[in-house]
């Protein structure tokens, strides 16, 4: 296997040449007339720029790890049932697919259980320029699929039109903006808006105002995420939002107010500053502390978002979440990736999901041993079907005859993708530019291409789809009810689990011997040696 130290189309380089170096990547010819930029060859000309996905693309496009973990979902194989049923009568004429109850609660021991109508919501995407500029449909997305969103760190600090005062945010148009696009189609009843804050947001009031005067009261703290140790980064197009945001106390590079730095801006050395968020060192009685606050301020449910930090990070966010009892803990492994996280750190850093959930199963084990309170658990680190989705929730089983204790499954790239699909193919159905094969296969009408057209109509009839509801949240809708939603049925009647309440880790078995050591997971041939003499006998 080649390495791709030296050209990822993350940073837009390549090699000259395929048969590049195990070791590095690089050519192992390097000519001096070569035209094509590989990572050393562009990094002598842009410099930190190529520690990020490349800048022309940003908010237009996601960006994730393409490093090999040597393990991931596919090393896990899901084992099909027979003879039973599970949550259901065991008859032919009710264990059918459609029948299977994919509903889920996180919180669900709080005195506000939120009920949603399939285990997925959308993780945290706050003032990176592809969420603002894809909200609405995820949104209304969200909303109308009857699950959570989640609004991600900075959306105040990073809205040109808020108003503070003494260091408090009083209003923020775009956050309101946030709040309402969901709530618009909200039935109240399935999913909620949630709220998530770093320190920046903690230091602004952020959840003091959306609390006071925009009524939200789900709250969700932020320790990291899985694709970056460092805090929040994004790009900022002009010197006067430089400028601006410095003013409001984030750290700006380069420095926006040194004259050398402007001088090369205006003389096109570089076009785009960066805005970093800065990272926060939690501490347990601090945290507990913090979370009984937010209780008494009005929050009825409390989240933690957090990264893939080793593994005593994860014991320690382990036993702050049992000892604050909240509703809901989030880890986010290596791989995953939204807005703009920096390449080698994505690849190079932190623990991939599947070795994460390990970490995190074997602590809920310990804490439920000790009789201690063990968290309704959210996974997010590069999930993308229902298939990764069954498994880690049959990953997630303690064996106590109480399901999976992982109620959901966080999401961002693959949301992100659906609208950003939906809008360029709008786009092109409007310019009559549809791929020809893509016209005589669905149709040329956004009515005919998308599948849930006919049936959001009659759910909403009062509304206009394509504009009330946009054309994105209606892919967003139909990737996750038509597609995720209806597979996971599947799945979950071919093991003839009718609740996901009833899913079992022995549902699942280990391909290889490596899968097995990380997971503990029998491999399926180690089942076979297990069970098949004796019930033969």
């Amino acid at each position: 296997m080649y390495s791709i130290e030296n050209s990822r189309s993350t940073t837009g380089t390549k090699s000259r040449v395929t048969d590049v170096s195990p070791l590095n990547g690089m050519c192992p010819i390097c000519i001096e007339d070569c035209n094509t930029l590989c990572e050393v060859g562009k990094s002598a000309f842009r410099g930190r720029e190529v520690l990020y996905p490349t800048p022309e693309y940003f908010g237009k496009c996601t960006a994730a790890a393409n490093k090999n973990f040597h393990i991931d979902w596919s090393h896990l194989q899901i084992m099909s049932e027979l003879e039973h049923a599970w949550g259901i009568e065991e008859d032919s004429d009710s264990a059918f697919f459609e029948n299977a109850d994919i509903g889920t609660v996180i919180g669900s021991r709080s005195k506000r259980p939120i009920k949603m109508k399939m285990p997925v919501h959308i993780a945290g995407l706050g003032s990176t320029a592809v969420a603002k500029n894809n909200w609405e449909a995820m949104a209304k997305g969200c909303a109308i699929t009857g699950v959570c969103q989640i609004i991600g760190e900075n959306v105040c600090g990073m809205d040109h039109d808020a108003v503070y005062s003494g260091g408090k945010v009083q209003s923020s148009p775009d956050m309101e903006f946030r709040v309402n696009s969901f709530r618009e189609f909200w039935d109240g009843e399935y999913g909620d808006i949630v709220l998530q804050t770093n320190v920046e947001d903690f230091r602004g009031g952020v959840d003091d105002y959306v609390m006071s005067k925009l009524e939200v009261d789900v709250i969700e703290r932020k320790w990291g995420q899985g694709a970056k140790a460092i805090g929040g980064e994004v790009r900022l197009n002009s010197l006067e939002r430089a400028l601006e945001l410095k003013k409001r106390g984030y750290l700006v590079v380069p420095d926006p107010e040194d004259p050398v730095v402007q001088e090369a801006y205006r003389n096109g050395s570089f076009k785009s500053f960066e805005r970093h968020s800065r990272v926060g060192f939690p501490r347990h009685r601090e945290f507990l502390e913090d979370i009984d606050q937010l209780r008494d301020k009005g929050a009825k449910n409390v989240f933690l978002k957090t990264g893939a930090y080793k593994p005593e990070a994860v014991a320690f966010t382990m036993k702050c979440a049992s000892d604050a009892k909240l509703d809901l803990l989030t880890f986010d492994g290596a791989g995953g990736g939204t807005g703009m996280s920096p390449v080698p750190m994505m690849n190079e850093m932190s623990t991939p999901t599947i070795h994460l959930m390990a970490e995190v199963i074997k602590c809920a084990e310990i804490l439920r041993k000790k009789g201690k309170y063990v968290p309704d658990l959210s996974f997010a680190g590069g999930f993308v079907n229902e298939t990764q989705i069954y498994k880690a929730l049959a990953m997630s089983d303690l064996g106590d005859g109480l399901g999976p204790i992982v109620k959901s499954i966080a999401m961002a790239r693959p949301p992100l993708t659906a609208v950003m699909k939906c809008k360029h193919f709008i786009e092109l159905a409007h310019k009559g530019k549809l791929p020809k094969a893509f016209a005589e296969n669905y149709g040329s009408s956004p009515n005919q291409f998308f599948i849930a057209t006919e049936s959001l109509k009659a759910k909403y009839p009062d509304v206009e789809i394509g504009k009330d509801i946009p054309w994105g949240a209606v892919g967003l809708y139909t990737y996750w009810n038509d597609r995720v939603a209806e597979g996971l049925k599947q799945l979950m009647a071919g093991t003839r689990k009718f609740k996901l309440e009833c899913i079992r880790r022995e549902d699942i078995n280990a391909l290889t011997d490596f899968a097995a050591q990380i997971t503990g997971l029998e491999t399926i041939n180690g089942r076979a040696s297990r069970v098949m003499e004796a019930l033969l006998d």
